[in-house]
């Protein structure tokens, strides 16, 4: 019953995807006056699945390794490290909002 749960929600998460990347192609094809055939959103879809699959696999187990239940951002940096430039873009992210947060925890404590 359970295992049944988990397939339907599964099944609504590809149904989720095929819709979001459906309406990406849309755009894509309508500004630029082509089309794209049902078959070829089909198969995006199921790639970008099977990256989403890879990648959550490769999170787990880098949290795992570092022995925690929990994927954090760094687990998310080490994702990154084969592409330096997007690892640079989201490092910076990272440490923006951490310095955003610290800032938003100081004004509290000041307020009390």
């Amino acid at each position: 019953m359970a295992d049944d749960s988990h397939e339907d929600d599964l099944e609504r998460l590809k149904s989720a995807l095929w819709y979001a990347v459906g309406q990406i192609v849309d755009e894509f094809c309508m500004s630029r006056n082509r089309n794209a055939t049902p078959q070829f959103i089909g198969a995006l879809t199921e790639l970008v699945w099977t990256q989403i699959e890879n990648v959550a696999i490769d999170l787990e187990s880098f949290s795992n390794h570092a022995g925690r239940t929990t994927v954090t951002t760094d687990d998310v940096l080490l994702l990154a490290r084969k592409n330096p430039d997007l690892q640079t873009i989201m490092g910076e992210f990272v440490e923006t909002r951490k310095a955003m947060s610290a800032s938003t925890k100081g004004k509290q404590r000041a307020k009390k």
